[in-house]
This record gives C-alpha cells, structure tokens and sequence, in this order.
C-alpha cells in the first residue's frame, strides 16, 4: 500500500469511519431508545383505556344490581302478564314505585340497547320476558340457550355478572357491536334461582373513550382493538377489522399471555409496534399498533442528512488526496514500484536520479543498496554452490561403498564355492550397477534406476535366496521419468537387511509405481519385523547434525540403522524441495511401506521443474 493510499486510509479511519460508526451506533440507539420509551406511554395508554373500560362495566353492574336488589326482575319474573313489564312502553303511572325508579336509572344511561329475562321456571308460553325493548330483534328461544355453554358459565358464577364482547356468540347477542352482561337472578327471600338477566349495551362508551385518547397528536396513527384470548377482533376503533382474526395480520403467532408486553413486528404488512395489554377479571386483551415510519421519521430524517454529510465528508478528503498528496507521494511512489520489481527478483533495478532534495538521496541511497546487495548474492551464490557440491559428495560416498563392499563379499563365497555361473551373472550384474553409478550425472531415467535395483536384488538373491523374493511392477509410461540415481537401492537394501532380520518366513519387496497429474509415486513395502516409532522419528526428524542422531547405536558393518533412508530422504528434499521426499508408515511385525514422492518430468524439462519445486 502507497503512501498515498495509507494517508487516506488514515483520514478515513481516523476521522470519517468512526464519524460513521458514531452516527450508526447514536442511529440504532435512538430508535431502541424510540421504541422502548413508546412501548412505556402505550402500557400507560392501554392501562388508562382498561381502567375506563372496566368502569364502564362496573356501572353497568351497579344499574343490574339496583334492579336486582329492588326486585325489578324477580317482579317481572312471577308477574302474571310478562308482556305488560317492558319499561319502554308501560306508561309511567302503570308502574311501581321501584319500577319508577329502575326505569329512571336506565334513561339515565342511554347506552342500554337492550334487556330481557330468561324465566328459568317456564310455565308459560314464552319464557322471554323484555325489559328494555328491541327492534328487528329475535331472541334465542331458552330451550336452546339452556344447551348453550355460555348458560353453565352463568350459572356457576352464582349471581356475579357475565360479559361477552361482540362476534363472539352472534347467535345469542346479534350482529350489532354490542357488549352484553348475562347474569343470575336469585329470589331475594330464600335466594331460589328465578330466572336469567341478559343486558346488552351500545359501544358508544368505548368510543368516547377512544376518540379522547386520539386527540393527542402522539395516536393519531394508532390503532386500538379489543381481543379475546382466541385471537378474534371484538372491536376495532377504526371499524376495519371487526370480527376478524388478528392472526391473519400479524405474522407472529398471537400468544396469550399475563400483563404488558410489547414488540417491534409487521402488521397488515408494515413494520409496527404492538402494545398487548390483558385486562384483569375479564378474556380480553386490549392491542395498540402504531406504524414505526410515523414514529421513527425524524430520526429517519436525521440519518438522511447524516449521510450526506458523510459522503461530503468523503469527497472533501478524496479532494485532498488528489491535489495535495499527489504532489508529496509522486516520487516515493516510484521508488517503491522499482523497489516491487525487486522483490519480484530484478536486482538490477535502478531509480533515475532527479531533484535536488532529500528525495534525491532517497533515490542514490537505493541505487546504492543495490549494488551492494548484488555483490552479496554473488558471493553467497558462489558459496552455496560449494557448499552444495560438496555435502552431496558426501552423500554419495556414504550410499556407494555400502552395497560394493556387500557385493564383492558375495562374490567372494561364490568363487570359493566354485559357483562359475553364478559368479559371472554376479559380476555381469555387478558391472551393470557400477555402470550405472559411475555416470556423471545426478538425475537418471526412472528405466536405468530400475535396472540398477534389478541388479542389486539378483545379487542379493544369490546370496540369501530362501530369505526374500521380489516383484517390481513399474508402468512403461512411466520409465522416462527423471529422478536421482541411487534412490529405490537403498530403500530396498534397508528391508533386506534390517526388516528381514531374524524373520522364520519369507519375506516379500514389492516395488509398484503410478504417476499424478504432476508427480510420480515410487512406492517400497516389505512384509519385514517393521521399526517402532522411536526408530521413525530419528528417520525423518533427525538432524545429521544433531548430536541424538549421532548417538544411535551401532550396527554390523558399523553402519546405522535407517542411514541409508536418511541419506536418500535429504537428497530428494534438498534436489526437489519440502513437498518431496520420502514418507515412511512401519508397525512393529506389520513390516514397512516407504513412498517416494518426486516431481513428474522427462528430459528437457529441468528448469521447468525447478521452478515448480524449488
């Protein structure tokens, strides 16, 4: 990153990013801030709407009871003409003084829509008697409210008042918005149950009260509806919704629930805030929505201008990059692109010298540097390569007298033996592997590196031909392949001598190979005594320099064990790289498989190759 860019970035981290970050954090703590403070004035709102309502209720059960304790109804019970006790149209001087008076109480609360008695006795043709009469009206005869369940509610309540809202049984209250009280009549003598009180009462109550919580400016987008417990819309103050489940407009499941609770969630599509206010003594619950754009807009107007101020907070200081920075940067950025050339390898780079300013020994001390360090990588090349040539020379001269000293051993027993035969495949075997590894060249066609093995296990064969056998199935394709000589004989000749060591069966080498899209795999597996972990980890691990690898003990032939593996494992990292080499699985009386991994690539294909593995 250029100087130029990192003195924006700085301004835009330092200065417009945490501006922006401030700006969202004081955002989204304004509109919880919002919504918490407008869920406390709806639970305040619909507490105060619930207290009125159930005032409503309660004066309605005090009118019921001063008729009850009056013995209006019971009155109007046992009389002998039940059709003359409707106070609508009985004339005023046809009545008793507590009828005059009950009928009073009732005029005074124009709300009552309706009243009639249930005669629970009969007797009579029509045990429906009308107390405050109704037009277009049928009511449900007693035989089939006695099946209702509402009539096992009343009468267990023994007296105490019952309300039902609207649409919940339209079948007893109609389709009018109605709220109606059913409630026990009682003989007030000896409390014999007489009959059934049914009051219903126009909603003009619960708008009232409704429409003065509307005139604050605060709900004039809130709507307010009473719910029972089942989720029906009793009563919507914007009459849109009535008789409807609210289910259908709220996508969260409606639960019921004790209390005040509040959320943020759509309704009828838009994102609102619900207020669910349960009412005590009665099922219904009371729900406030208002719109969350009506109650966020001005914090929604004050993000709008956030923004702009930000983006001409942006531009400004990509202004001021482009003018002044430009000017400061200009040469630092050449330098720095001839300085990227180098690290991509030109070390022959050099900056144009130019200026009279410090930028000017800017650019002579880098042209400086250069020099030097070129002469430097002269000199440590010429190093390495010695260095190099000469460890793998040693090498070398630790695998070769190895296998000679045990061949010419061989041969030795033959001859004494007066083996001729055998002695002459031995040593026409003998000068083939001697052919092989005298070539003055390090990396060798996979076919000679296979004869080579060949050679050395006939050899081996003759010596100890009831201790071994061998298969050796290498693909044609893949005998052009390169890879340094002297690798599978001492992997192999590792098996012989140390996995087959004390066995009382015979032990089997198998040599397979198969190519990859860019590597081939040589692999080695014996049936032998195998090597514990201890012995794998000195293998690959070890260091030839480390003191614990130094320290192992020794073998016949004053050889150690698995040096052969190590020798083999640090020419193939140190000719291919970290990604080749050897990989060794052994489980003690499970024998061992040794995998040789090295790059894919024929005659002619060196460079490539070096550069893909070095």
């Amino acid at each position: 990153m250029n100087l130029r860019i990192k003195l924006f970035t700085a301004f835009l981290g330092l200065v417009i990013i945490p501006l922006f970050v401030l700006g969202i954090i004081t955002f989204f703590v304004t509109f919880n801030s919002i919504e918490k403070k407008y869920s406390q004035q709806a639970e305040y709102s619909l507490k105060a709407i619930g207290y009125s309502i159930k005032n409503v209720f309660q004066e309605m059960d005090n009118v019921t009871d001063n008729g009850i304790a009056k013995g209006v109804f019971q009155a109007a019970l046992s009389a002998k003409d039940p059709d003359t006790q409707d106070l609508t149209a009985t004339t005023q001087l046809e009545l008793n003084a507590n009828q005059r008076n009950f009928r009073s109480l009732l005029y005074s609360h124009p709300a009552i829509d309706y009243a009639f008695l249930y005669n629970i006795h009969g007797g009579r043709e029509s045990n429906v008697i009308a107390i405050f009469n109704k037009e277009n009206f049928e009511t449900l005869p007693y035989e089939k409210f006695k099946e209702h369940p509402l009539y096992t509610e009343v009468m267990a309540l023994n007296g105490q008042p019952k309300w039902i809202a609207p649409h919940e049984y339209p079948e007893l209250t109609g389709s009018d918005n109605v709220f109606t009280q059913i409630r026990l009549i009682k003989e007030l003598s000896n409390l014999e149950r007489v009959g059934v009180l049914v009051v219903q009462i126009k909603n003009w109550e619960f708008e009232k009260i409704f429409q003065n919580l509307k005139l604050g400016s605060q709900m004039r987008d809130t709507r307010f509806m009473l719910v029972n417990d089942k989720g029906l819309i009793l009563y919507d103050y914007q009459s849109e919704l009535d008789g409807q489940q609210i289910g259908a407009y709220l996508l969260k499941d409606w639960e019921l629930g004790e209390g005040y609770r509040s959320f943020k969630g759509k309704f009828n599509g838009k994102e609102s805030v619900v207020s669910i206010y349960k009412l005590q003594d009665y099922p219904w619950s009371l729900v406030s929505v208002t719109s969350w754009s009506y109650l966020s807009q001005e914090v929604t107007t004050f993000a709008k201008w956030f923004v702009a101020i930000i983006c001409v907070c942006v531009l400004t200081a990509m202004l001021f990059n482009f003018i002044f920075i430009n000017r400061i940067t200009g040469t630092i950025g050449v330098i720095v692109r001839f300085m990227r050339k180098v690290e991509s390898g030109d070390l022959n780079a050099r900056v144009d010298e130019k200026g009279d300013d410090e930028l000017l020994l800017l650019q002579k001390g880098f042209n400086n540097q250069m020099d030097k360090i070129n002469e430097l990588f002269d000199q440590v090349k010429r190093e390495q390569l010695q260095k190099a040539n000469a460890e793998l020379r040693v090498l070398q001269a630790q695998i070769k007298p190895h296998f000679l000293f045990n061949t010419l051993e061989s041969i030795n027993v033959l001859a004494v033996q007066n083996e001729g035969r055998k002695v002459s495949e031995m040593v026409l075997r003998l000068a083939s592997i001697l052919r092989i590894s005298i070539q003055d060249k390090e990396e060798i066609k996979l076919s000679l590196e296979v004869e080579h093995l060949r050679s050395y296990l006939e050899i081996q064969k003759f010596r100890f031909d009831e201790l071994f056998e061998y298969v050796i199935d290498i693909p044609d394709e893949m005998k052009n392949c390169l890879l340094l000589k002297l690798t599978l004989q001492p992997l192999v000749e590792n098996s012989i001598q140390h996995g087959f060591e004390g066995i009382d069966y015979k032990g089997r080498i198998t040599v397979t190979g198969r190519m990859e899209q860019d590597r081939i795999l040589l692999r080695i597996e014996d049936n032998g005594i195998g090597m514990t972990n201890e012995q794998l980890a000195n293998i690959q691990y070890a260091d030839m320099d480390d003191p614990a690898y130094r320290s192992l003990a020794p073998y016949p032939s004053h050889e150690r064990r698995g040096l052969g593996l190590r020798s083999v494992y640090d020419r193939l990292r140190y000719q291919y790289g970290s990604r080749y080499g050897l990989f060794i699985c052994s489980l003690p009386g499970y024998g061992t498989t040794i995998q040789c991994v090295i790059p894919r690539y024929g005659a002619g294909d060196f460079d490539e190759i070096k550069s893909v593995a070095g």
